[in-house]
């Protein structure tokens, strides 16, 4: 096994608690003489950090866009049940709001969505997302829908030529499967707008020439994703409607394609992981494939949604790019008449959203410390131009992560981050370990990040070691590790989790007797394979878990519906893969303790898979708990559920693992809680 260690944070976190004087004893309590710290148990110290903190103003934005002379972004209001609006920076640092949260701005083009919204002079161009119209929203006017219901638009560009957008269009007016195309609609009217490209599954990014005379796209077919193998065309724009000429560009290259893009002088440039990583590429004049720059690093996201943007052009001849490296986001300057280049941003744990403004490049940023915002690239360092509202936080109360990688199954590399417990208040009994958290994420393709996370220290900061694991198939590493969970999903990466535990608990950093795993939707199915499969955890929490393969394939909408193909195989009735890797078909084999949250309306995963589990687990006397919100979906928009639900889990670890959680206690119902091994 090997460990990459940036700093041994295991280390600095016990210093920390013995060197930082202590505030505010209990007057009962037992107080080490060395540091007149409160000598307390793992999970009970008391943090200043309340799950009100971490979900009160957890508000998220992006998705900027440069209209004139402003800048305008997406955010949502987690007050109104995380409903979005647009709201509008100005060079002076002045925001205001022009689409109130109300509105909701959401768009729905393959379920996830994505670039909702458009800006041309002083008009916006905006889908919501109660009906998935496309609307014209004009100062001082009130909202006019454009387009026919029934159908969705999003990801749209301006083509000034005929005084039209062109959008990717996902048409659900007749049964079956829904249509995808590229439309372009005449902004004077409302209407169907004209087909410029149909017949391919799904559409993505199309982007018009400086000239207005050429469009660049993108497009896939089942059963890829457009993180598998994806397709770049071209087409010539007429100015009276029309496209002619389309042509598929560099179809001998196989990869997924991405984010194209024109220079100033018209070159197309996209990025492509045909070497293993998201590289950038362009077009020659000669119309030849040119690397731009070659580097093991990932210049660009799975496209789950529409609208990513990990590039744009400064300058003629420069490009300011956000690449991810080991897990570690970065900011470079691309020379192109050299293909040199000088780093701008190296303490970021994500980058997203670099676009170009009529004043410079801005970006969407979130640091390892507390600080997120919009940036503006200034000279060879970057400029906050604007920060949401968030709780302060005591820098002695922040567990630093620590980049770790192990080796799992058939030798292959795992990685993770790892945070120690940090509360400068405590010290634990001597010669004690921390109970572990597992986290993982919602996936399969997405990734853990080194970017605050208030979640992770909620739990740090009252004695929780956590593990933020990149398993097996997470982005971030390369097409090749991307790609090493298919065929093997519900085995590889509950695999990892267990080698994850494993590696910790042999290190002597956690106490190997107060293991737990908590995932969301796919991170949710291997959190239950894990206590169905393996007998390493002694709890579980499942935020809306996938438990059932078979029902997902057989309910999942057309984005998603050849995905499972990949990730484990086509089933039969003879050789029924999905009921193998399912964790629903054998319960007869879970017996540790589970926690079970959903939302009443989910869409995704539905919540009768999860009463399921809990009528069984139930029956059989294992201690179990379900916590379900009537209106909720996938993933608890609602603030106050969120609050709850973050708040009944800390009940549930100290039932299950014998500790009383420092102040007033959430109401929790564990059914069989006197089945515990530990506990009250």
């Amino acid at each position: 096994m090997r460990i990459n260690v940036h700093m041994n944070y295991l280390v600095s976190a016990l210093l920390l608690t013995l060197l930082v004087a202590c505030s505010e004893k209990e007057p009962t309590a037992q107080i080490d003489k060395r540091s007149g710290c409160q000598i307390d148990t793992y999970g009970s110290w008391a943090s200043p950090i309340s799950a009100s903190d971490v979900y009160g103003l957890s508000d998220n934005f992006g998705e900027l866009q440069s209209v004139n002379d402003a800048v305008y972004f997406v955010q949502s209001d987690s007050a109104s049940g995380g409903r979005v609006g647009i709201k509008r920076l100005d060079l002076d640092g002045s925001v205001s709001e022009v689409v109130t949260t109300e509105f909701d701005v959401r768009s729905k083009v393959h379920e996830y969505g994505g670039s909702p919204f458009l800006g041309i002079g002083q008009s916006l161009f905006v889908s919501r997302a109660k009906d998935q119209l496309l609307y014209r929203i004009a100062p001082n006017q009130e909202p006019v829908p454009l387009t026919p219901n029934g159908t969705r638009h999003a990801d749209c560009v301006s083509y000034s030529k005929g005084s039209r957008i062109i959008c990717v269009r996902e048409d659900h007016r007749a049964q079956g499967v829904p249509v995808a195309s590229l439309v372009a609609l005449n902004l004077n009217f409302s209407g169907e707008g004209e087909v410029l490209s149909s017949g391919a599954d799904f559409y993505s990014a199309p982007r018009v020439s400086p000239d207005n005379n050429q469009m660049a796209w993108i497009s896939w077919n089942h059963p890829n994703m457009p993180w598998d193998n994806t397709q770049l065309w071209v087409g010539e724009l007429e100015p009276k409607g029309g496209l002619h000429n389309a042509r598929r560009l560099i179809p001998e290259h196989e990869g997924a394609i991405t984010q194209p893009l024109y220079s100033p002088d018209g070159q197309l440039y996209f990025i492509a992981d045909f070497n293993n990583w998201w590289n950038l590429y362009r077009i020659s004049v000669e119309g030849e494939l040119e690397h731009v720059l070659d580097m093991e690093a990932e210049f660009a996201v799975p496209d789950w949604k529409l609208g990513n943007h990990n590039y744009a052009f400064e300058s003629d001849n420069t490009i300011i790019a956000s690449y991810s490296h080991n897990g570690e986001a970065s900011l470079i300057r691309i020379f192109l008449d050299t293909g040199l280049t000088e780093p701008i941003a190296v303490d970021f744990g994500e980058i997203s959203q670099v676009v170009k403004g009529d004043n410079g490049i801005y970006f969407v940023g979130a640091k390892v410390t507390p600080e997120k915002g919009i940036y503006k690239v200034n000279g060879r360092g970057t400029q906050l131009v604007y920060a949401p509202e968030l709780p302060v936080l005591d820098p002695a109360y922040i567990s630093r992560a620590e980049s770790i990688s192990f080796e799992s199954g058939n030798g292959e590399q795992v990685y993770g981050y790892y945070y120690g417990p940090v509360n400068p208040d405590f010290i634990p009994p001597k010669d004690s370990r921390p109970p572990l958290l597992v986290m993982l994420h919602g996936g399969p393709t997405a990734k853990a990040s080194l970017a605050f996370r208030r979640d992770i220290q909620f739990w740090t900061s009252r004695g929780f070691a956590v593990m933020d694991l990149n398993y097996r198939g997470s982005s971030g590493f390369g097409r090749k590790y991307r790609q090493s969970i298919y065929g093997r999903w519900g085995k590889a990466d509950v695999e990892d989790a267990v080698r994850a535990a494993g590696h910790l608990v042999n290190k002597g950093w956690v106490d190997g007797l107060q293991l737990a795993m908590r995932g969301n939707s796919a991170g949710g199915l291997t959190a239950l394979s894990a206590l169905a499969f393996y007998d390493t955890f002694k709890a579980g929490v499942s935020y809306a878990g996938i438990s059932d393969m078979e029902v997902l394939s057989k309910d999942a909408d057309k984005f998603e519906s050849k995905y499972l193909e990949h990730l484990v195989g086509v089933s039969t009735d003879a050789r029924n893969i999905y009921r193998q890797r399912s964790p629903l078909y054998h319960l007869e084999e879970l017996d540790e303790p589970l926690l079970l949250i959903q939302g009443g309306d989910d869409d995704h995963v539905a919540q009768k898979q999860s009463k399921k589990i809990f009528n069984a687990l139930k029956a059989k006397g294992v201690p179990v708990s379900y916590l379900a919100f009537n209106g909720g979906e996938h993933e608890l928009k609602e603030q106050h559920n969120k609050i709850k639900a973050l708040e009944v889990e800390l009940a549930f670890y100290g039932k299950v693992f014998g500790f009383t959680p420092a102040g007033e206690q959430a109401p929790l119902r564990l059914e069989n809680a006197g089945n515990l091994k530990s506990g009250e």
